[in-house]
Formats: C-alpha cells, structure tokens, sequence
C-alpha cells in the first residue's frame, strides 16, 4: 500500500485535471475518466489494479446512493412514480430475460441461467453518467427526475435479479414461490430497515447535544448503517439507503440547524465528487485483470469483444423499445385510470431510450461473482461476462455518452407545463415570504417597529426588496426577530413545497440555502 502510496495521489490529481478538462470542452466527465484510465493501464511499469468488489459495494455504493436519494425530490419521485417504477423495476426485469436469451443463443456455454446473471449485472443504466451529461444540455424538469428517480432504484432491482441469478447458476434450480417469498423480503425489508434506521439517526440528531462537527460525521455514517443493516438480514441494502436517504431529506429541517445543512453540504458535495472520480478511472485501471482472465481460459479477444457489442446492441436495443412501450402504456391507461400526462410525445422516449450508460455498480456486480464454488468447482464463463460487462460499459459511456447532448439539441420536445415558470415562481415566492416577514413584524414587535431603526430597515427591505446602505451595530433583540422571521419563511417554504405541485421543488430549495446562509450571517456577527 504505501509502495503505491504516490501512485494514488497522482490518480487524484489527473481526475481533478480531467474533470477540469471536461467542464471546458464540455464532455461528461465518466466518459473521459474511464478512457483516462484505460490509457493508464497500458503504461509499461503502472502497478497492477485489483478491485476488490467489497470496496465499491460497502465503500463507494451507499454515500453515492445516500447522496442521490438527498438530492432527489420526493414530490416529483411521487408524480412520476408509475414510469419511474416501470424503468426502475420492469424495463430492468425485462432487460435481463432479453440478455438472457441473447447470450443463450449466440454465446457458446452459456445457459439462461447465466445469461440471466449477466443480464441483472448490465441492466441497470448508470445515474453519475447520466446527471454529468445532462449538466451541459438543458433538457426538461420532467425528464430529469424520472432519470433520477430511475437511477436511483434500478441498481436494487438489478442486484435482486442478480441474486437469484447466482442462486440459479450454483443450485442448477429455480423455485419460483421461494424466489417470489425472497423478492418481497427483500423490497420490504430494505424499505423498513433503511426507515427504521433513518427514524433512529433522526432522533439522535434532536436529542443528543450534537454540533455542526457531529452532525456531519452523523450524516457519513447513515448510509453505512442503513445499507450494513439490511445486508446483515438478506434484505435490499441499496433500498434501505434510499429509502431511508429519501425520509431524513424529506425532513432535514426538522433535525439539522441551518449551520449543519450548509457545512454538511460542502463536505458531501467533495466526497462525491472524489468517490465519483475514483470509480470510473478504476473501471479503465481494471482491463489488464480481465483481459487476462480471458486469456486463461482461451478465450478470442475478437470473439469475446464482438459478443460484448452484442449484448451492448441488445440493451440500447431494448431500452429504446422500453421507452415507446411506456409511451403507448401511458395513452392506454389514460382511459382508465389518472395519469401525470396522457400524451408525453413521441420524441421524449427518444431521449428517455438513448439515456442508458452504465458503470460502476454494473462493474463491481460483475466482479462480485466468485472464482469457485463452495465445493471447488470453478465458476462458469465468469471472465468472460466480466469482458462483456467492461465493453457494455465502455461503449455505452463513450457512444452515448458522447452522442446524447447533440441528441438532446436536435430532438425538439415539446414544451410542457409541468410548474410555473422559473421567474414567475421566484417572484411568487418573493413576495410570500416579505409579507409573512411583515405580519410577523407587525404582530409581534409593533411597538418596538416605531422607534427601531433597525427593525424599520428589516420591513423597509421586505416592502421595496431594496438593501438599504446603512450600516451600524444591531441590537440583539433585532437579531432574535429576524430569526424567528427566517424560521417563519423556512415553514412556509415547506409548506408550499408540500402543498402546491406547480412549484418545482428545486427553486424551493434554493430559497431554502439562501435562508440558511442569512441565518448563519447572524450567527457569525
């Protein structure tokens, strides 16, 4: 470890250089990072990479997933919860019997069962990727968060269907009633694990005397906790991270100061982006161990790469079909029951198909299959199916990857009205929150309003939002109003947030920051 010691340090620094270089030639990030790494492992001399799949899955799975669950919208997952779940758990069922039959027929000894495998290891399309390219297109609200809330459930569906995948393979049986019994144990097991545990650390957080220090570190641990927990019991760790992210996010302003939030928010935000960076450089850092493998059992690099493309060909494939199945769904549904739009368009699916990279959690699902058996036998076509993973992968990062923004400017959607205009919904909001700042101002400090300079500025500046220049040492007594002002505009916040579905939970949240921000100005005077 410490002879590869400068080595490490050296990887860090080319993924800030190259994520740099990303955001100005305006590539996502995933695509350079893995051809970055994939150059690196061909230097004479660079120390050979072993990812042990453990790490990701324990180091890297649950603060990605945690991270995404808190940046997710609770309302907009709840709006488009019927095509989020379709592409979270039935396009992915889907995919994988689709795979399944493809490697079957084409792919010399390889049986359902492991085409099954394979198939559960490369369905699930990857969320960093998709996030990082749609920071540079502007594409509609609608279609980001049922990307997001897709992305953040079909990694449990996937690794589910891996499960009893693997189960297959090793017992030569499936038993369709105890895969079922398993597969309901595992959804409602992640679910109440991931709750239960979130309720815990919430009432932690309330009732111990945390500061802004114990806070963060409270909030690195949540997601080990949750995903450990649910683990220990065969239920769905990566369910119990999200549901259990998505509760503590719905209520983090019930048990975390504004200081928390803010500073707990920076420390999140480089993690990320550090443990992001890391595990797609590590997925190019990882082709000598595999090619090597495929080499052992004498497999043709040609052959092995032409059924990678294969089974690549099949999930773009696929999912395309996925996206204009859910399209002629959603219109005959329509007639029947209530839908969030009847008539989405026959171009967004399009999009909604081409959005299908995989990466890491693909990879390490992958690399998670044992070499043998408990009884010694060696595991069958397991090199092989981590090469077809790495070139699904591959291909789909960089073709799509590279392709989708000049898809997305050349597809014209047609404009919906999901929420109010942006401006519109800021002015809205504006002018809400100065008239609850000034009937709590004239409820409760009337008197002290009359003769108060600094109290006449806080309601000057809410009636013409103008900063006045004047400057001088404020009273505390000033100082208590303006927070219990703060507090009064943070409750209406979440109050329209929960009440009016035309707001777009995003602008919300920014007010949000800002009051935080204007609460820890008061607290650093």
């Amino acid at each position: 470890m410490l002879d590869h010691f400068p080595f490490y340090l050296a990887i860090i620094v080319l993924i800030v250089l190259l994520i740099m270089l990303s955001n100005r030639i305006r590539v996502a990030y995933p695509v350079l990072l893995v051809l970055a790494g994939l150059a690196v492992s061909f230097i004479p001399g660079i120390p050979a990479l072993k990812i042990d799949p453990e790490l990701i899955f324990i180091i890297f799975l649950p603060p990605l997933l945690y991270e995404a669950a808190w940046a997710t919208s609770w309302k907009e997952l709840w709006h488009w919860r019927r095509i989020v779940g379709s592409f979270a758990f039935i396009v992915v069922f889907l995919t994988a019997i689709s795979v399944a039959f493809v490697a079957n027929t084409f792919i010399p000894g390889f049986s359902l069962a492991l085409g099954f495998l394979l198939g559960g290891i490369v369905s699930p399309p990857d969320a960093v990727s998709a996030s990082a390219i749609l920071k540079f297109v502007k594409v509609p609200k609608r279609m980001s968060s049922i990307l997001e809330g897709e992305s953040l459930l079909n990694d449990a569906s996937s690794l589910i269907i891996m499960r009893f995948a693997m189960i297959a393979v090793a017992t030569g049986q499936f038993i369709w009633y105890q895969a079922a019994a398993s597969f309901v144990w595992m959804v409602v097991g992640g679910v109440v694990i991931g709750l239960l545990i979130g309720l815990v650390f919430k009432k932690v957080h309330k009732w111990l005397p945390t500061d802004v220090n114990m806070d963060i570190i409270l909030t690195l641990v949540t997601p080990y906790a949750m995903y450990m927990g649910a683990e220990a019991v065969h239920a769905s760790g990566v369910l119990a991270v999200v549901s259990g992210g998505l509760y503590l996010s719905y209520h983090r302003h019930e048990f975390l100061s504004g200081s928390s939030r803010l500073r707990g928010e920076n420390v999140w935000q480089s993690l990320v982006f550090l443990l992001n960076g890391l595990v797609f450089i590590l997925i190019g850092l990882d082709l000598p161990e595999i090619t090597a493998g495929l080499k052992n059992e004498g497999i043709g690099f040609y052959q092995a790469t032409g059924y990678g493309l294969l089974i690549t060909a099949t999930l773009i494939f696929g999912r395309m079909l996925a996206a204009y199945g859910s399209l002629i769904v959603t219109r005959i549904a329509s007639y029947f029951i209530t839908v969030a739009d009847r008539n989405p368009g026959a171009k967004a699916p399009v999009l909604m198909g081409w959005t299908g990279m995989r990466g890491v959690v693909s990879l390490a699902a992958a690399l998670s299959i044992p070499v043998a058996f408990d009884n010694g036998v060696q595991f069958p076509q397991r090199n092989l199916i981590l090469y077809i993973t790495f070139i699904v992968i591959l291909v789909t990062l960089v073709l799509q990857g590279l392709t989708l923004p000049i898809l997305i400017r050349k597809v014209t959607l047609p404009v919906w009205n999901d929420h109010l205009p942006e401006d519109e919904t800021e002015t809205l909001l504006r002018e809400e929150l100065a008239n609850v700042s000034l009937d709590y101002l004239q409820e409760n400090h009337a008197s002290d309003l009359e003769h108060s300079f600094h109290l006449k500025k806080l309601a000057s500046q809410w009636r013409n939002q103008l900063q006045s220049d004047e400057e001088s040492a404020v009273p505390d007594y000033v100082k208590f109003a303006y927070r219990n002002i703060l507090e009064e505009q943070r409750q209406l916040l979440i109050k329209k947030n929960k009440n009016e579905e035309r707001i777009d939970e995003e602008i919300i949240r920014k007010f949000l920051h800002r009051i935080d921000l204007d609460e820890e100005k008061l607290n650093l005077e």
